[in-house]
Protein backbone atom coordinates (compact mmCIF):
# COMPACT_ATOMS: atom_id res chain seq x y z
CA UNK A 1 0.00 0.00 0.00
CA UNK A 2 1.43 3.05 -0.33
CA UNK A 3 1.58 6.56 1.05
CA UNK A 4 -1.28 8.19 -0.16
CA UNK A 5 -3.41 5.01 -0.51
CA UNK A 6 -5.48 6.22 2.97
CA UNK A 7 -6.31 9.77 1.25
CA UNK A 8 -7.08 8.17 -1.69
CA UNK A 9 -9.75 5.81 -0.26
CA UNK A 10 -11.41 8.17 1.73
CA UNK A 11 -10.86 11.33 0.26
CA UNK A 12 -14.41 13.30 -1.50
CA UNK A 13 -13.43 14.57 -5.13
CA UNK A 14 -16.66 16.96 -5.65
CA UNK A 15 -19.05 15.59 -8.93
CA UNK A 16 -19.03 17.40 -12.43
CA UNK A 17 -15.40 18.73 -11.43
CA UNK A 18 -14.65 21.04 -15.06
CA UNK A 19 -12.27 19.36 -17.34
CA UNK A 20 -10.38 22.79 -17.32
CA UNK A 21 -10.06 25.69 -15.95
CA UNK A 22 -10.58 28.87 -18.32
CA UNK A 23 -9.58 32.43 -18.30
CA UNK A 24 -12.70 34.18 -18.74
CA UNK A 25 -12.23 37.85 -21.34
CA UNK A 26 -15.10 39.85 -22.28
CA UNK A 27 -17.77 37.65 -21.73
CA UNK A 28 -16.25 34.45 -22.93
CA UNK A 29 -13.89 31.64 -21.93
CA UNK A 30 -11.12 31.36 -23.02
CA UNK A 31 -7.19 29.06 -23.11
CA UNK A 32 -3.67 31.34 -22.99
CA UNK A 33 -2.90 32.83 -26.30
CA UNK A 34 0.22 30.21 -26.38
CA UNK A 35 -1.80 27.25 -25.43
CA UNK A 36 0.10 26.79 -21.86
CA UNK A 37 -1.25 25.54 -18.52
CA UNK A 38 -0.86 24.74 -15.23
CA UNK A 39 -1.12 21.92 -12.86
CA UNK A 40 -3.59 22.29 -9.62
CA UNK A 41 -3.20 19.41 -6.95
CA UNK A 42 -5.73 18.98 -4.31
CA UNK A 43 -4.24 18.97 -1.31
CA UNK A 44 -4.95 16.00 0.23
CA UNK A 45 -3.87 13.50 -2.03
CA UNK A 46 -1.67 16.01 -3.65
CA UNK A 47 -3.07 14.80 -6.85
CA UNK A 48 -2.95 16.91 -10.26
CA UNK A 49 -6.89 16.98 -10.90
CA UNK A 50 -7.21 19.65 -13.19
CA UNK A 51 -5.34 21.79 -15.44
CA UNK A 52 -5.68 25.62 -15.56
CA UNK A 53 -4.80 28.36 -18.43
CA UNK A 54 -1.48 29.64 -17.58
CA UNK A 55 -1.90 33.59 -18.46
CA UNK A 56 0.97 35.51 -19.57
CA UNK A 57 1.26 38.90 -20.67
CA UNK A 58 -0.97 38.87 -24.03
CA UNK A 59 -3.83 37.38 -21.73
CA UNK A 60 -3.74 39.99 -19.26
CA UNK A 61 -3.63 42.86 -22.51
CA UNK A 62 -6.48 41.48 -24.30
CA UNK A 63 -8.27 41.02 -20.47
CA UNK A 64 -7.43 44.59 -19.60
CA UNK A 65 -8.30 45.65 -23.51
CA UNK A 66 -12.06 44.55 -22.53
CA UNK A 67 -12.23 46.32 -19.36
CA UNK A 68 -11.37 49.31 -20.60
CA UNK A 69 -14.03 49.24 -23.73
CA UNK A 70 -16.56 48.02 -20.93
CA UNK A 71 -15.19 51.59 -18.66
CA UNK A 72 -15.14 54.13 -21.55
CA UNK A 73 -18.55 52.37 -23.69
CA UNK A 74 -20.29 50.63 -21.54
CA UNK A 75 -22.98 51.05 -19.43
CA UNK A 76 -21.64 50.12 -16.03
CA UNK A 77 -19.90 53.40 -14.76
CA UNK A 78 -22.50 55.64 -16.04
CA UNK A 79 -25.59 53.56 -14.15
CA UNK A 80 -27.14 54.90 -11.16
CA UNK A 81 -26.07 53.37 -7.91
CA UNK A 82 -29.37 51.94 -7.32
CA UNK A 83 -28.98 49.94 -10.55
CA UNK A 84 -25.52 48.58 -9.49
CA UNK A 85 -27.06 48.19 -6.07
CA UNK A 86 -29.87 45.84 -7.03
CA UNK A 87 -27.10 43.64 -9.49
CA UNK A 88 -25.29 43.19 -6.62
CA UNK A 89 -28.13 42.09 -4.61
CA UNK A 90 -28.60 39.80 -7.53
CA UNK A 91 -24.90 38.14 -7.29
CA UNK A 92 -25.27 38.12 -2.94
CA UNK A 93 -28.46 36.35 -3.63
CA UNK A 94 -26.56 33.64 -6.27
CA UNK A 95 -23.44 32.88 -3.57
CA UNK A 96 -26.12 31.95 -1.08
CA UNK A 97 -28.62 30.04 -2.84
CA UNK A 98 -25.01 27.89 -4.14
CA UNK A 99 -23.05 28.27 -0.68
CA UNK A 100 -22.98 24.30 -0.12
CA UNK A 101 -21.70 23.74 -3.63
CA UNK A 102 -19.54 26.50 -3.16
CA UNK A 103 -17.85 25.48 0.12
CA UNK A 104 -17.69 21.51 -1.62
CA UNK A 105 -15.39 23.02 -4.12
CA UNK A 106 -13.64 25.50 -2.28
CA UNK A 107 -12.48 23.37 0.49
CA UNK A 108 -12.06 19.90 -2.13
CA UNK A 109 -9.27 23.03 -3.39
CA UNK A 110 -7.63 24.22 -0.54
CA UNK A 111 -8.43 21.84 2.26
CA UNK A 112 -9.85 24.63 4.33
CA UNK A 113 -12.42 22.10 6.71
CA UNK A 114 -16.02 22.05 5.25
CA UNK A 115 -17.86 23.97 7.98
CA UNK A 116 -15.62 26.98 7.60
CA UNK A 117 -15.72 27.17 3.75
CA UNK A 118 -19.28 27.18 4.22
CA UNK A 119 -18.84 30.13 6.13
CA UNK A 120 -16.76 31.78 4.03
CA UNK A 121 -18.91 31.19 1.27
CA UNK A 122 -21.80 32.74 3.00
CA UNK A 123 -19.39 35.75 4.33
CA UNK A 124 -18.69 36.49 0.56
CA UNK A 125 -22.60 37.24 -0.10
CA UNK A 126 -22.85 39.48 2.70
CA UNK A 127 -19.70 41.06 1.12
CA UNK A 128 -21.51 42.09 -1.98
CA UNK A 129 -25.08 43.26 -0.22
CA UNK A 130 -22.89 45.22 2.44
CA UNK A 131 -21.54 47.35 -1.08
CA UNK A 132 -24.99 46.83 -2.46
CA UNK A 133 -26.52 48.89 0.40
CA UNK A 134 -23.70 50.96 1.02
CA UNK A 135 -23.45 52.95 -2.30
CA UNK A 136 -26.74 53.60 -2.32
CA UNK A 137 -26.94 55.17 1.40
CA UNK A 138 -23.60 56.66 1.04
CA UNK A 139 -23.53 60.34 1.71
CA UNK A 140 -20.40 62.55 0.34
CA UNK A 141 -19.49 65.59 2.12
CA UNK A 142 -20.99 69.46 1.34
CA UNK A 143 -19.60 72.50 2.77
CA UNK A 144 -21.66 76.21 2.63
CA UNK A 145 -19.44 78.85 2.76
CA UNK A 146 -22.26 81.63 3.94
CA UNK A 147 -23.17 84.14 1.50
CA UNK A 148 -20.32 82.96 -1.03
CA UNK A 149 -20.03 79.12 -2.06
CA UNK A 150 -21.50 75.44 -1.60
CA UNK A 151 -18.66 72.92 -2.09
CA UNK A 152 -19.53 69.18 -2.63
CA UNK A 153 -17.88 65.99 -3.19
CA UNK A 154 -18.87 64.40 -6.32
CA UNK A 155 -16.99 60.66 -6.66
CA UNK A 156 -16.13 58.67 -10.23
CA UNK A 157 -15.03 55.47 -10.66
CA UNK A 158 -11.35 55.30 -11.94
CA UNK A 159 -11.16 52.55 -14.45
CA UNK A 160 -9.80 49.47 -14.39
CA UNK A 161 -8.99 47.65 -11.09
CA UNK A 162 -6.15 45.12 -11.21
CA UNK A 163 -7.32 42.63 -8.42
CA UNK A 164 -4.40 40.00 -6.94
CA UNK A 165 -5.79 37.55 -4.58
CA UNK A 166 -4.79 34.98 -2.48
CA UNK A 167 -5.26 30.95 -1.50
CA UNK A 168 -6.60 31.55 1.74
CA UNK A 169 -10.50 31.49 1.60
CA UNK A 170 -10.22 32.71 -1.76
CA UNK A 171 -13.51 32.96 -3.21
CA UNK A 172 -14.28 34.95 -0.05
CA UNK A 173 -11.08 37.43 -0.12
CA UNK A 174 -12.12 37.89 -4.12
CA UNK A 175 -15.65 38.92 -3.04
CA UNK A 176 -13.84 41.81 -0.66
CA UNK A 177 -12.53 43.24 -3.54
CA UNK A 178 -14.63 43.02 -6.15
CA UNK A 179 -17.78 44.10 -3.97
CA UNK A 180 -16.69 47.34 -3.59
CA UNK A 181 -14.67 47.64 -7.14
CA UNK A 182 -17.91 46.59 -9.08
CA UNK A 183 -19.90 48.82 -6.95
CA UNK A 184 -18.45 51.98 -7.44
CA UNK A 185 -18.48 51.62 -11.28
CA UNK A 186 -15.04 50.11 -12.19
CA UNK A 187 -14.66 47.41 -14.54
CA UNK A 188 -12.03 44.64 -12.95
CA UNK A 189 -9.14 42.51 -13.57
CA UNK A 190 -9.22 39.74 -11.47
CA UNK A 191 -5.89 37.17 -10.80
CA UNK A 192 -6.40 34.76 -8.52
CA UNK A 193 -3.69 32.66 -7.18
CA UNK A 194 -2.44 29.55 -8.92
CA UNK A 195 -3.02 27.45 -5.81
CA UNK A 196 -6.75 27.51 -5.59
CA UNK A 197 -8.20 28.51 -9.00
CA UNK A 198 -11.44 26.39 -9.00
CA UNK A 199 -13.48 28.27 -7.24
CA UNK A 200 -12.40 32.08 -8.31
CA UNK A 201 -13.51 30.43 -12.23
CA UNK A 202 -17.61 29.92 -10.76
CA UNK A 203 -17.80 33.96 -10.49
CA UNK A 204 -18.28 34.20 -14.39
CA UNK A 205 -21.51 32.54 -14.56
CA UNK A 206 -22.76 34.04 -10.98
CA UNK A 207 -21.79 37.55 -12.79
CA UNK A 208 -23.87 36.86 -15.88
CA UNK A 209 -26.72 35.65 -14.35
CA UNK A 210 -27.35 38.15 -12.13
CA UNK A 211 -26.79 40.81 -15.38
CA UNK A 212 -23.36 42.08 -15.11
CA UNK A 213 -22.62 43.64 -18.22
CA UNK A 214 -20.23 42.03 -20.67
CA UNK A 215 -16.31 43.31 -20.31
CA UNK A 216 -17.11 44.65 -16.53
CA UNK A 217 -15.63 41.21 -15.20
CA UNK A 218 -12.28 39.58 -16.55
CA UNK A 219 -10.41 36.66 -14.84
CA UNK A 220 -6.99 35.68 -15.94
CA UNK A 221 -5.03 32.46 -14.02
CA UNK A 222 -1.43 32.20 -13.98
CA UNK A 223 1.80 32.55 -11.99
CA UNK A 224 2.25 35.70 -9.98
CA UNK A 225 5.64 36.29 -11.98
CA UNK A 226 3.68 35.89 -15.52
CA UNK A 227 0.13 37.18 -15.28
CA UNK A 228 -0.09 38.85 -11.57
CA UNK A 229 3.32 41.05 -13.07
CA UNK A 230 1.92 42.03 -16.28
CA UNK A 231 -0.97 43.29 -14.37
CA UNK A 232 0.92 44.90 -12.16
CA UNK A 233 2.68 46.85 -14.95
CA UNK A 234 -0.04 47.55 -17.42
CA UNK A 235 -0.23 51.21 -17.80
CA UNK A 236 -3.87 50.85 -18.18
CA UNK A 237 -4.71 49.59 -15.12
CA UNK A 238 -4.26 52.72 -12.19
CA UNK A 239 -5.26 50.57 -9.16
CA UNK A 240 -4.08 47.12 -7.95
CA UNK A 241 -5.59 45.69 -4.72
CA UNK A 242 -3.30 43.13 -3.46
CA UNK A 243 -3.46 40.35 -0.69
CA UNK A 244 -0.65 38.39 -0.04
CA UNK A 245 2.92 38.23 1.55
CA UNK A 246 5.14 41.19 2.28
CA UNK A 247 7.62 40.34 -0.31
CA UNK A 248 5.52 39.95 -3.03
CA UNK A 249 4.06 43.13 -1.71
CA UNK A 250 7.06 45.14 -2.07
CA UNK A 251 7.87 44.00 -5.74
CA UNK A 252 4.32 45.44 -6.43
CA UNK A 253 5.21 48.78 -5.12
CA UNK A 254 8.12 48.56 -7.20
CA UNK A 255 6.57 47.78 -10.17
CA UNK A 256 3.97 50.35 -10.47
CA UNK A 257 6.21 53.12 -8.54
CA UNK A 258 6.92 54.42 -12.83
CA UNK A 259 3.14 54.12 -13.30
CA UNK A 260 1.96 56.23 -9.68
CA UNK A 261 -0.87 53.93 -9.57
CA UNK A 262 -3.47 53.60 -6.38
CA UNK A 263 -2.07 50.47 -4.31
CA UNK A 264 -3.78 49.21 -1.54
CA UNK A 265 -1.77 46.33 -0.09
CA UNK A 266 -2.49 43.77 2.84
CA UNK A 267 0.46 41.83 4.02
CA UNK A 268 1.55 39.60 6.44
CA UNK A 269 0.97 39.18 9.57
CA UNK A 270 3.14 37.76 12.89
CA UNK A 271 -0.07 38.95 15.53
CA UNK A 272 0.33 39.36 19.00
CA UNK A 273 -2.10 37.79 21.90
CA UNK A 274 -1.06 38.90 24.94
CA UNK A 275 -3.09 37.81 27.73
CA UNK A 276 -2.68 39.03 31.44
CA UNK A 277 -2.88 37.36 34.78
CA UNK A 278 -6.96 38.75 35.21
CA UNK A 279 -7.57 37.63 31.95
CA UNK A 280 -10.76 34.94 32.14
CA UNK A 281 -8.68 32.39 31.29
CA UNK A 282 -11.27 29.67 29.80
CA UNK A 283 -12.16 32.76 27.32
CA UNK A 284 -8.58 33.48 26.61
CA UNK A 285 -7.43 29.60 25.36
CA UNK A 286 -10.49 28.90 23.38
CA UNK A 287 -10.17 32.35 21.99
CA UNK A 288 -6.39 31.89 20.89
CA UNK A 289 -7.00 28.29 20.19
CA UNK A 290 -9.33 29.66 17.68
CA UNK A 291 -6.94 32.25 16.75
CA UNK A 292 -4.19 30.04 15.28
CA UNK A 293 -5.44 27.02 14.39
CA UNK A 294 -8.89 28.06 12.47
CA UNK A 295 -8.65 28.04 8.37
CA UNK A 296 -5.54 25.50 9.30
CA UNK A 297 -3.77 27.87 10.56
CA UNK A 298 -3.70 30.17 6.57
CA UNK A 299 -4.69 33.21 7.59
CA UNK A 300 -3.14 36.88 8.15
CA UNK A 301 -4.85 37.66 11.16
CA UNK A 302 -3.74 34.63 13.13
CA UNK A 303 -2.29 35.61 17.01
CA UNK A 304 0.76 33.38 16.32
CA UNK A 305 2.77 34.70 19.12
CA UNK A 306 1.12 34.31 22.55
CA UNK A 307 2.78 36.31 24.99
CA UNK A 308 1.67 35.67 28.79
CA UNK A 309 1.89 36.98 32.12
CA UNK A 310 4.42 35.06 34.23
CA UNK A 311 2.16 34.05 36.94
CA UNK A 312 -0.16 32.50 35.20
CA UNK A 313 2.31 30.92 32.16
CA UNK A 314 2.67 27.66 33.13
CA UNK A 315 -0.92 26.67 33.67
CA UNK A 316 -1.39 28.32 30.20
CA UNK A 317 0.54 26.66 28.53
CA UNK A 318 -0.07 23.22 29.94
CA UNK A 319 -4.18 23.89 29.28
CA UNK A 320 -3.32 25.37 26.25
CA UNK A 321 -1.27 22.31 25.14
CA UNK A 322 -3.85 19.74 26.27
CA UNK A 323 -6.65 21.37 24.45
CA UNK A 324 -4.10 22.41 20.98
CA UNK A 325 -3.79 17.76 20.82
CA UNK A 326 -7.73 17.68 21.06
CA UNK A 327 -7.90 19.73 17.79
CA UNK A 328 -9.55 17.24 15.49
CA UNK A 329 -7.29 17.06 12.29
CA UNK A 330 -8.86 15.34 9.57
CA UNK A 331 -10.31 15.33 5.99
CA UNK A 332 -12.05 18.80 4.73
CA UNK A 333 -15.13 17.16 4.09
CA UNK A 334 -15.60 16.15 7.46
CA UNK A 335 -18.55 17.95 9.34
CA UNK A 336 -16.32 17.19 12.49
CA UNK A 337 -12.71 18.41 11.37
CA UNK A 338 -11.44 21.18 12.59
CA UNK A 339 -8.04 21.56 10.96
CA UNK A 340 -7.55 19.97 7.28
CA UNK A 341 -4.65 19.62 4.61
CA UNK A 342 -2.41 22.54 3.98
CA UNK A 343 -3.16 24.03 0.78
CA UNK A 344 0.11 22.78 -1.56
CA UNK A 345 2.56 20.67 -1.17
CA UNK A 346 5.77 23.50 -1.30
CA UNK A 347 3.47 25.48 1.38
CA UNK A 348 3.71 22.51 3.40
CA UNK A 349 7.23 22.09 3.44
CA UNK A 350 8.22 25.64 4.35
CA UNK A 351 5.70 25.20 7.74
CA UNK A 352 6.99 22.11 8.27
CA UNK A 353 10.70 23.76 8.09
CA UNK A 354 9.56 26.01 10.66
CA UNK A 355 8.20 23.23 12.78
CA UNK A 356 11.82 21.82 12.88
CA UNK A 357 13.03 24.50 13.21
CA UNK A 358 10.97 25.46 16.50
CA UNK A 359 12.43 22.30 18.05
CA UNK A 360 15.63 23.82 18.13
CA UNK A 361 13.87 27.28 19.22
CA UNK A 362 11.30 26.53 21.78
CA UNK A 363 9.91 24.02 23.78
CA UNK A 364 7.43 21.44 22.38
CA UNK A 365 4.12 21.16 24.17
CA UNK A 366 2.08 19.57 21.11
CA UNK A 367 2.00 18.61 17.84
CA UNK A 368 5.44 18.59 15.67
CA UNK A 369 4.36 16.80 12.54
CA UNK A 370 1.46 14.88 10.67
CA UNK A 371 -1.10 13.06 13.44
CA UNK A 372 -0.64 9.41 13.15
CA UNK A 373 -3.83 8.81 11.50
CA UNK A 374 -2.61 11.60 8.86
CA UNK A 375 0.48 10.73 7.89
CA UNK A 376 -0.01 11.76 3.94
CA UNK A 377 -0.81 14.74 2.04
CA UNK A 378 -0.19 18.01 3.30
CA UNK A 379 -1.98 17.72 7.43
CA UNK A 380 0.11 18.52 9.90
CA UNK A 381 -0.97 18.41 13.56
CA UNK A 382 -1.62 21.96 15.39
CA UNK A 383 1.15 22.47 17.03
CA UNK A 384 2.79 24.51 20.23
CA UNK A 385 6.13 25.95 21.52
CA UNK A 386 6.55 27.02 24.51
CA UNK A 387 9.70 29.24 25.86
CA UNK A 388 10.13 31.03 22.80
CA UNK A 389 12.44 33.82 22.76
CA UNK A 390 11.79 36.77 21.53
CA UNK A 391 14.95 36.73 19.04
CA UNK A 392 13.50 33.06 17.34
CA UNK A 393 12.27 33.03 14.24
CA UNK A 394 9.54 31.34 14.98
CA UNK A 395 9.15 33.98 16.69
CA UNK A 396 9.56 36.64 14.38
CA UNK A 397 8.97 35.40 11.16
CA UNK A 398 5.15 34.70 9.26
CA UNK A 399 4.57 30.81 8.92
CA UNK A 400 0.93 30.77 8.07
CA UNK A 401 0.07 27.28 9.26
CA UNK A 402 -1.00 26.12 12.60
CA UNK A 403 2.04 26.51 14.32
CA UNK A 404 2.12 28.95 17.72
CA UNK A 405 4.97 30.17 19.82
CA UNK A 406 3.93 31.03 23.31
CA UNK A 407 6.49 33.76 25.58
CA UNK A 408 6.09 34.71 29.03
CA UNK A 409 6.28 38.28 30.52
CA UNK A 410 6.25 40.21 33.64
CA UNK A 411 5.13 43.91 33.19
CA UNK A 412 2.89 45.71 31.10
CA UNK A 413 6.01 47.92 29.31
CA UNK A 414 7.61 43.96 28.46
CA UNK A 415 4.45 42.51 26.80
CA UNK A 416 4.12 46.24 25.08
CA UNK A 417 7.78 45.63 23.40
CA UNK A 418 7.19 41.94 23.19
CA UNK A 419 4.17 42.86 21.41
CA UNK A 420 5.67 45.39 18.96
CA UNK A 421 8.92 43.31 18.50
CA UNK A 422 8.37 42.28 14.61
CA UNK A 423 8.32 44.10 11.66
CA UNK A 424 4.83 42.97 11.19
CA UNK A 425 1.35 45.31 12.22
CA UNK A 426 -1.58 43.71 11.18
CA UNK A 427 -3.52 42.80 14.58
CA UNK A 428 -3.34 42.54 17.83
CA UNK A 429 -5.73 40.28 20.82
CA UNK A 430 -5.02 41.68 24.82
CA UNK A 431 -6.93 39.64 27.04
CA UNK A 432 -7.23 41.30 30.88
CA UNK A 433 -10.28 42.65 33.17
CA UNK A 434 -8.41 45.77 33.40
CA UNK A 435 -10.26 48.36 31.15
CA UNK A 436 -7.52 51.20 31.75
CA UNK A 437 -4.86 48.65 30.68
CA UNK A 438 -6.61 47.93 27.59
CA UNK A 439 -7.56 50.92 26.49
CA UNK A 440 -4.08 52.22 26.91
CA UNK A 441 -2.42 48.97 25.17
CA UNK A 442 -4.49 49.05 22.24
CA UNK A 443 -3.39 52.66 21.39
CA UNK A 444 0.06 51.70 22.07
CA UNK A 445 0.35 48.32 20.33
CA UNK A 446 1.48 48.87 16.52
CA UNK A 447 -1.23 47.32 14.94
CA UNK A 448 -3.76 47.94 12.26
CA UNK A 449 -6.15 46.19 14.56
CA UNK A 450 -6.71 45.10 17.69
CA UNK A 451 -9.60 43.12 19.35
CA UNK A 452 -9.53 43.03 23.08
CA UNK A 453 -11.50 40.31 24.69
CA UNK A 454 -12.45 39.20 21.77
CA UNK A 455 -11.12 36.91 19.18
CA UNK A 456 -11.32 38.11 15.37
CA UNK A 457 -15.11 39.24 15.08
CA UNK A 458 -14.62 41.53 12.04
CA UNK A 459 -17.42 44.22 11.13
CA UNK A 460 -17.52 45.48 7.64
CA UNK A 461 -17.74 49.22 8.87
CA UNK A 462 -14.42 49.25 10.13
CA UNK A 463 -10.48 49.70 8.14
CA UNK A 464 -8.92 46.75 7.54
CA UNK A 465 -5.76 46.95 7.61
CA UNK A 466 -1.78 47.05 9.05
CA UNK A 467 1.40 49.16 9.76
CA UNK A 468 5.16 48.73 9.10
CA UNK A 469 5.31 45.29 7.01
CA UNK A 470 1.67 44.62 7.18
CA UNK A 471 0.31 46.63 4.60
CA UNK A 472 -0.37 50.03 2.75
CA UNK A 473 -3.56 51.71 2.82
CA UNK A 474 -6.94 50.41 4.36
CA UNK A 475 -9.78 48.49 2.86
CA UNK A 476 -13.64 48.04 4.13
CA UNK A 477 -16.85 50.09 4.68
CA UNK A 478 -15.86 53.55 3.19
CA UNK A 479 -12.30 53.37 2.83
CA UNK A 480 -12.91 50.73 0.13
CA UNK A 481 -15.09 53.63 -1.52
CA UNK A 482 -11.86 55.86 -1.30
CA UNK A 483 -9.50 53.94 -2.42
CA UNK A 484 -11.80 53.02 -5.86
CA UNK A 485 -13.29 56.01 -6.67
CA UNK A 486 -11.16 59.55 -7.30
CA UNK A 487 -12.84 62.42 -5.04
CA UNK A 488 -13.84 65.63 -7.19
CA UNK A 489 -14.10 68.81 -5.52
CA UNK A 490 -16.57 71.21 -7.00
CA UNK A 491 -17.05 74.80 -6.25
CA UNK A 492 -20.35 76.84 -7.10
CA UNK A 493 -20.80 80.36 -6.28
CA UNK A 494 -23.75 81.87 -4.91
CA UNK A 495 -24.74 85.60 -5.78
CA UNK A 496 -22.28 87.97 -6.47
CA UNK A 497 -18.49 86.41 -7.76
CA UNK A 498 -16.27 87.47 -5.44
CA UNK A 499 -13.19 87.88 -7.36
CA UNK A 500 -9.93 90.31 -6.82
CA UNK A 501 -9.68 92.61 -10.18
CA UNK A 502 -6.35 92.85 -11.88
CA UNK A 503 -5.51 94.55 -15.31
CA UNK A 504 -8.67 97.30 -14.64
CA UNK A 505 -6.31 100.21 -12.98
CA UNK A 506 -4.28 102.75 -15.28
CA UNK A 507 -0.81 102.68 -13.21
CA UNK A 508 1.53 102.46 -15.75
CA UNK A 509 4.87 103.19 -14.08
CA UNK A 510 8.35 104.48 -16.26
CA UNK A 511 10.51 102.03 -16.09
CA UNK A 512 14.39 103.21 -16.19
CA UNK A 513 16.46 101.61 -18.99
CA UNK A 514 19.86 102.42 -17.17
CA UNK A 515 18.84 100.36 -14.42
CA UNK A 516 20.48 96.97 -15.17
CA UNK A 517 17.41 95.20 -12.49
CA UNK A 518 14.53 97.08 -12.54
CA UNK A 519 11.96 95.39 -9.83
Amino acid sequence: MTDTAPALDRRHVPADLPPRIQHYIDGAFVDSLDGDTFDVLEPVSNEVYVQAAAGKKADIDRAVAAATRAFTEGPWPRMLPRERSRVLHRIADIVESRDARLAELESFDSGLPITQALGQARRAAENFRFFADLIVAQADDTFKVPGRQINYVNRKPIGVAGLITPWNTPFMLESWKLGPALATGNTVVLKPAEFTPLSASLWAGIFEEAGLPQGVFNLVNGLGEDAGDALVKHPDVPLISFTGESSTGQLIFGNAAPFLKGLSMELGGKSPAVVFADADLDAAIDATIFGVFSLNGERCTAGSRILVERSIYDEFVQRYAAQAQRVKVGYPHDPDTEVGALVHPEHYAKVMSYVELGKTEGRLVAGGGQPKDFAFGNFIAPTVFADVSPDARIFQEEIFGPVVAITPFDSDEEALALANNTKYGLAAYVWTNDLKRAHNFAQSVEAGMVWLNSNNVRDLRTPFGGVKASGLGHEGGYRSIDFYTDQQAVHITLGAVHNPTFGKQDHFTEVDLDDPDPR
